[in-house]
This record gives structure tokens, C-alpha cells and sequence, in this order.
């Protein structure tokens, strides 16, 4: 039965039917509309409280979810793994490189908005996956992306200690994995609001310091370092297109290039999607989710390809810092220009900077990881004790089973750990774009399931631009990527380097293989066909279509603020 959130319903028992005594649907004021939805009342849950998922609460706030939707996807793969791109691909080829995938992103971003702001369901994607396409694509597409968030909740553990290390590479990497990971667990055991607030300030920091670069970049470029005026004359010398792996006379040496970094690329911009994962804990998501799906676009100009197009102006791509620096300041590109410029305290602060961003990255990843499996619990493919609640909504068995995956972490204190842990973190970074996959054919079969059954796609709250075309686009090339991302095994050719590559997508056709022939074992041949578009569950935990969207909401009347509403939501 379809959630009415515009309805504010009587006072019920939580365990009562779908008669809900009240106000007739859609004849609510946009007064009562409004405190239905940001009113949060521990002893009477709102009626959307309720059909959130297992007992989650709406109280992610609107600036919440703009900064998990920009602060997922800000992290070391934007402040480190930017300067092994450039060095990879020169500066035109990591440009276009990002620029390509932001295409493939925001397609991605407006596929699951139109999907999260009408079904609104804890765990997101993954159920929209199972719902209208195919259980056993939910069941493996799911568990694999769980699994990707709890092993890089490991990593960034690492993270710290390699980070701290470089102020004192006396202490143990030991130390701090275990002190962060308390740290982060605690923080999740709290109420949902309190994550959100956590990441708000966690990735503020992240926003300040990369408006900061770009500030100094456009300095540095006009004179003000000891270089003085630069330009652009890395682009000339030595290049703006990098040769990788191949002899660097041959031209397909630079393609090599560029189609590296185009997968390294979307390895950065994975995280974007945590938006679908907090829609189910998200207040007003009809009105929220739009929002910060629609302005993911104008962030990841500023934020990601400003941020790339300095660094190739800034810095030669066969700068050998760029590739020897490991985990810490002195591998970040930010770091890099400021000592070619002769700034000098810059290391220390973009080091303590990296720790904010590990964390504010494990912090999701406990979330988000926590969250995928009470939509798995809930969609009957996990134990359901993992949708056990606190009096709070907080899924406490599911951030324990997460949780638990990061004390992997220890595994680089081993004499042969590292290797092992490398193979698990394969399977984390192609997971992103498996994960990017399912969410783009849910959304194409989405559509075909609203238009079976006569459900308007003009009524929805919020419609993905240029869908299906843009759609298929996107999906073609995230399956290209996927399957060729592992491309410089053949080159020559390496067995380690390709299952290494390939571990992931050997886990994936495990999973969903697995998942069928159990279906036909218990459940028959039927159960193993994919949903029909006619029987797909379009409208569970759905939003009243003809619902009456309030405009009582502050509007920002200054530039200064509607800029910082832009930026910071």
C-alpha cells in the first residue's frame, strides 16, 4: 500500500492495518504538511516514520543529505588519487577523463532521484534493484556492495594510522585502528541526526579546504609563487597527453593513458550515490532528495573538474612526488603545488585535513554499509535480526555486522597481510560501478513498470532529464568500464594482475548465480524470471502522487546566501 505522507494520520498502534482514520488523502493545509514532516516525535512516530523501513527515522534534515550527497563522493580519491591521474594521463587527458565520468554521474544521480523521491525506502538502490528487475540482481548487487563499504571502512582505519604517521612514523598503524574504529562505531550507535550532523561538519571542511585550493590555484597560476607566472605552460612542456605502459612513440600509448584514468576517475566520484541509501531516513524526501540531486551537478563542476584543471596547471605530469608519496601529505597533488610554489606549513595542514577526510569516509561507510543490510534483512535475502532497532531507529545489529569488517584492518600489521588486503580492496572499487549499473537498469525497468500500470511519469516528484537515452548512455559505458578495468593486465600479460582486477566480477556472477540456483531449488523455475513490468511493486513505501507540495520553506534573499546555500546546502 502507497505511504500518504500528506495525510497526517490520527493517532494508531504501529502494529495497526492500512486503515488510517484522519484527514481524507491530499486534504491536508500546507501548514499540516509541513509539520508532518519536520515535526520528530519519539512516542508518536509519523505515519512515513513508520513505512521508512525496520523502525528508521526520518531526521536527516535537508543540509544533512546535501553534504552526505557531496561529502561521499570528496575524499582521498579527490585529495591523493588525483596526483597519480595526472601523472598517469598528463593535465588535458585527467580532464577529459572527469569530465566523461561526470557525464556518467549525473545520469546515474538523476536515474536514482526519480526513483528515491517516489520510493523513499531504507537501503535505496539495492531494493529498487531487486523490486524491478530481478531478485537475484538485488541479492548479489546488494551483499557485494555491502561488502565494499565494510572493507573500505578497513582502509581508511588504515588510513589514519599512515596519516598520523607522518608526524611520528614511531607509533603503531595498530593504535589508531583501533581508537578510530571506536570512535566511528560510537557515532553510528547514536540517532540517525547525529551522523548527519557529524558528516555536515566532517565534510565542511572538506568544501572549505577545496575552495581554498582553487582560491590559491588561481593565485599560484597568476605569479604569486617563486615560478611566478605559469599559465599554461605544462600543457606545452611536457605535455598536456601523458604516454602510459606502451612505448611512448606510439599515440595509442596516451589513449592507454586516458582510458586508465577514466576508470581511476570513477573510482573518485563513487559515493554520490548515498543520497538513495539516506532517502529512507531522509525528512520531506520529496522535496529534499530533488534537491540535492539537482544541485550534485554544479558541485561536481566546482569541486571535482575545477579541482583537477588546477592541478594540471599547477603541476608537471612527470613530477615524481606525484607517485611516490604512498597514503600521506606527500602524495597529495594539493601539497605538491604548494611546495613548487615555496609555501611551506602547507604539508601539516592538508595532512590534518586528510584526517578529517578519512573519517568523515569511514563514517559513511559504517552507515551506508549498515544500512544495505536492513534493506537486504528487510527484502528476506539477510537474517532478520539484522533490522533490529534501538528506541531511536538506529539498525544496532546491522553497524555491529559492519563494523566488525573493519578490524580487517589489522591485516596490514602481518608480514603477508598487505597482499591479501589488496585483493579485498579490488573487489570494494569495482563494486561502485556494479553498484552504478544496477541503479541505471532499475531505473530503465522502473519506468517501463510506472507506464504498465498507468501510473503518470508527469506526476512524479522529480523525473530524470533526457531518460531513457541518457540512461542507456551511461549504463554502455559503465559496463565497458567494468569489464575493461583490469585492461593492463593483457599488457603484457599477468595472471595475479587479472584475477586481481577481475576478483570482483568473479564474486558477482558467484553471488547472483548462486542466488538463482537456490531459487530454483526452493521456489521453482517461475520464481527465477525476471519482474514482469506488470507485477513489479511500484507503489510499497511510496509518496501520495497527488499530494500537495508545500512552499512555506526560507529562501535565501542575499547573494552571499543563496551562494552558500549552493555550496554548503
Amino acid at each position: 500500500m502507497a505511504v500518504r505522507e500528506s495525510t497526517p494520520p490520527a493517532p494508531a498502534s504501529p502494529s495497526s492495518g492500512s486503515s488510517i482514520a484522519g484527514t481524507p488523502s491530499g486534504s491536508a493545509t500546507k501548514n499540516e504538511f509541513v509539520k508532518e514532516q519536520s515535526v520528530v516525535d519519539d512516542d508518536a512516530p509519523s505515519f512515513a516514520e513508520q513505512n521508512a523501513g525496520p523502525e528508521l527515522k526520518r531526521r536527516l534534515k535537508s543540509r544533512h543529505l546535501q553534504m552526505i550527497a557531496i561529502g561521499g563522493t570528496i575524499g582521498t580519491g579527490l585529495f591523493i588519487g588525483s596526483g597519480s591521474a595526472l601523472a598517469k594521463s598528463g593535465p588535458g587527458g585527467v580532464l577529459i577523463a572527469y569530465c566523461f565520468i561526470a557525464s556518467i554521474v549525473y545520469s546515474i544521480m538523476m536515474s536514482l532521484g526519480e526513483m528515491a523521491t517516489y520510493i523513499p525506502v531504507a537501503g535505496g538502490f539495492t531494493t529498487y534493484a531487486a523490486r524491478f528487475v530481478d531478485g537475484s540482481l538485488g541479492f548479489s548487487m546488494s551483499w557485494i556492495y555491502w561488502f565494499s563499504w565494510a572493507i573500505t571502512f578497513a582502509l581508511e582505519l588504515v588510513a589514519t594510522g599512515l596519516i598520523i604517521q607522518y608526524w611520528n612514523d614511531s607509533l603503531s598503524i595498530g593504535i589508531f585502528i583501533a581508537v578510530f574504529w571506536v570512535v566511528i562505531f560510537v557515532i553510528n550507535m547514536f540517532p540517525v541526526s547525529f551522523y548527519g550532523e557529524a558528516e555536515f561538519w566532517l565534510s565542511s571542511i572538506k568544501v572549505i579546504t577545496v575552495l581554498g585550493f582553487l582560491i590559491f590555484g588561481i593565485c599560484i597560476n597568476a605569479g604569486a609563487g617563486q615560478e611566478g607566472y605559469i599559465g599554461f605552460k605544462y600543457w606545452h612542456h611536457p605535455g598536456a597527453f601523458a604516454p602510459w605502459i606502451l612505448d611512448p612513440s606510439l599515440p595509442v600509448a596516451k589513449f592507454v593513458g586516458f582510458w586508465g584514468v577514466m576508470i581511476q576517475a570513477g573510482f573518485s566520484f563513487q559515493g554520490t550515490e548515498l543520497v538513495g541509501i539516506a532517502a529512507g531516513e531522509t525528512e520531506d524526501p520529496r522535496r529534499n532528495v530533488p534537491r540535492a540531486i539537482r544541485m550534485t551537478f554544479y558541485r561536481i563542476v566546482l569541486f571535482f573538474i575545477m579541482t583537477v584543471f588546477f592541478i594540471g596547471i599547477l603541476i608537471p605530469y612527470d613530477n615524481k612526488d606525484l607517485t611516490n608519496g604512498g597514503y600521506t601529505a606527500a602524495a597529495s597533488p594539493f601539497v605538491i603545488a604548494a611546495q613548487l610554489a615555496g609555501v611551506k606549513v602547507l604539508p601539516d595542514i592538508i595532512n590534518a585535513v586528510l584526517l578529517t577526510v578519512v573519517l568523515s569516509a569511514a563514517n559513511s561507510n559504517v552507515y551506508s554499509g549498515s544500512r544495505v543490510l536492513v534493506s537486504l534483512a528487510n527484502d528476506g535475502m539477510a537474517p532478520a535480526w539484522l533490522k533490529i532497532t534501538t528506541k531511536a531507529g538506529v539498525p544496532w545489529v546491522a553497524v555491529i555486522a559492519t563494523s566488525v569488517i573493519g578490524f580487517l584492518g589489522f591485516l596490514n600489521l602481518s608480514e603477508n597481510g598487505g597482499q591479501a588486503f589488496d585483493w579485498l580492496l579490488n573487489i570494494s572499487g569495482v563494486a561502485g560501478f556494479i553498484a552504478w549499473s544496477g541503479i541505471l537498469i532499475a531505473h530503465l525497468r522502473f519506468m517501463k513498470g510506472i507506464e504498465a500500470q498507468n501510473i503518470p511519469r508527469a506526476k512524479l516528484p522529480y523525473r530524470a532529464s533526457l531518460a531513457p537515452y541518457y540512461t542507456y548512455y551511461a549504463l554502455f559505458f559503465c559496463v565497458l568500464i567494468t569489464l575493461t578495468q583490469g585492461f593492463d593486465s593483457f599488457m603484457p600479460w599477468s595472471t595475479e594482475n587479472f584475477f586481481v582486477a577481475y576478483i570482483s566480477l568473479i564474486l558477482f556472477a558467484v553471488l547472483y548465480f548462486g542466488h538463482k540456483l537456490y531459487t530454483l531449488i526452493v521456489h521453482g523455475a517461475a520464481a527465477c524470471k525476471f519482474v514482469a513490468a506488470k507485477d513489479m511493486d511500484v507503489t510499497t513505501g511510496s509518496l501520495d502522487l497527488d499530494a500537495e507540495i508545500p512552499d512555506e520553506v526560507e529562501e535565501p534573499t542575499t547573494i552571499w546566501k543563496k551562494i552558500g546555500r549552493g555550496i554548503m546546502g
